[in-house]
């Protein structure tokens, strides 16, 4: 039964199992009887739900042959479709990769092979998969037979991390370590000699001109995240670390050579993003009664002060190497800008005003740059695994000059949460990801 599969409402024969991650399905579907509706059909069908409005996306095999590629983005919005230009095909596969689906199919006898055409659709995890049957027709029941059914699911694709350097002169970019691992956020030392990045909950280290890192002894801190940094006079490490109190995060100092850990912040959530120039103060972002805002504290501990109150997020605060400002970004104007405010939290100005969301701001240490990465207006918050860009925004004594792009890549979380610039302001190191499909 069923009255259509299209327009803003669905009416099917299901059969489904919940299941999450990236798939393939295929089967061979046979319409059985000649009678009936010209558009009866067997689809092989992913949904978000079993509302009629689902969001949704199909492999149809029509009774006169028709084999279409269809979809529902949202719930409750049109239905569309890819129409294939073969008709009749003796099996169908429907493929989800990533959020995007296409479809494959095959005559009798033959391989499968790219029907053409595709589509993005998010689908939140778990959803449904399942073969369907439509009528076409709320008076009549109609059948079809799915043979050789397969369903697959493609294993999470293995994460490749590179560390790299890039020159601000030339734009030329050097690979100083790759593993197929996750690593984060890298900090150049202050003698320029030696990389620190996080890796598995660890603090690691590894000479600049590459070779194997080795683990920085931090104590009972052993789910590091990827906001950590070096003083300025280059013997301590900031880290913020989840191990203790709900998991949450709260901000240590510890020695650059290990040992253990001191604990800074009375209040978790705290995320380390900065540390003043003259060495007395540390400035983070944290979350307080539902509210991520900028905060300093002394380095030895003690009270915390709080210098913004805009609503939603604000992060990554950073001092300016003269130690007057601090820069952050900020969600309060609707896109994510960078700002910059005196380091007493007056004066909060914006610096960029473009459409991209725009995070973490690092000055050079020469004072005569900063450096930020970029996402695309339609992307939400800093996810890793997105097309970004760095750019660099000249500092000026009277402002900011036009902004250049350093480097595009895939990265975004994880690529330079913190400050990564080498001490002679003429490279800066980041890390940048693939993707690699098993």
């Amino acid at each position: 039964g069923g009255e259509n599969m299209w327009a803003t409402t669905d009416a099917f024969q299901y059969v489904y199992r919940r299941i999450s991650g990236d798939v393939s399905f295929a089967a061979d579907i046979q319409i059985l009887g000649t009678g009936g509706n010209a558009h009866k059909k067997g689809v092989l069908i992913l949904r978000q739900s079993l509302d009629a409005d689902s969001a949704y996306a199909d492999a149809a095999l029509h009774a006169d042959g028709l084999t279409s590629l269809q979809y529902r983005e949202v719930k409750g919005g049109p239905t569309r479709e890819v129409q294939s230009n073969v008709k009749g095909p003796a099996r169908i596969q429907i493929e989800k990769r990533g959020d995007y689906v296409w479809m494959n199919i095959a005559r009798a006898g033959e391989s499968l092979q790219s029907a053409g055409g595709s589509f993005r659709i998010k689908f939140t995890e778990p959803f449904y998969i399942g073969l369907g049957v439509c009528a076409h027709d709320n008076n009549a029941l109609e059948k079809a037979v799915f043979s050789n059914v397969e369903i697959k699911q493609r294993p999470a694709p293995i994460v490749e991390s590179t560390l790299e350097t890039v020159a601000i002169s030339s734009k030329d970019r050097k690979v100083v370590y790759t593993k197929r691992a996750h690593f984060e956020a890298p900090n150049w030392s202050r003698d320029g000699k030696d990389l620190y990045f996080n890796q598995g909950g660890r603090i690691m280290k590894l000479p600049v001109t590459g070779g194997e890192p080795t683990a920085i002894d931090t104590g009972f801190a052993t789910r590091n995240n990827n906001d950590h940094g070096i003083s300025p006079d280059g013997t301590m490490l900031a880290i913020s670390d989840q191990s203790q109190e709900n998991r949450q995060s709260l901000i240590y100092t510890v020695p650059i050579t290990g040992g253990t850990p001191k604990r800074i912040t009375k209040l978790a959530p705290s995320y380390w993003h900065g540390w003043s120039p003259d060495g007395k103060t540390l400035a983070y972002c944290a979350n307080r009664n539902g509210n991520f805002d900028v905060y300093t504290i002394p380095v030895e501990g003690g009270e915390e002060k709080r210098l913004t109150t805009a609503e939603g997020l604000d992060d990554g605060p950073e001092y300016s190497p003269d130690g007057q400002y601090i820069y952050f970004n900020s969600v309060r104007t609707g896109l994510m800008q960078i700002w910059r405010m005196k380091a007493d939290g007056s004066e909060q100005t914006q610096v960029t005003k473009d459409e991209y969301n725009n995070w973490f701001a690092h000055p050079s240490p020469d004072g005569k740059w900063l450096v930020i990465i970029s996402y695309e207006k339609d992307v939400t918050g800093h996810p890793a695994n997105k097309d970004v860009m760095l750019r660099l925004i000249p500092v000026t004594p009277t402002g900011f000059g036009e902004i250049q792009v350093l480097a595009k890549l895939f990265g975004g979380q994880g690529t330079i949460n913190v400050p990564s610039w080498s001490p002679d302001s003429r490279q800066l190191a980041f890390v940048s990801y693939r993707l690699i499909e098993q």
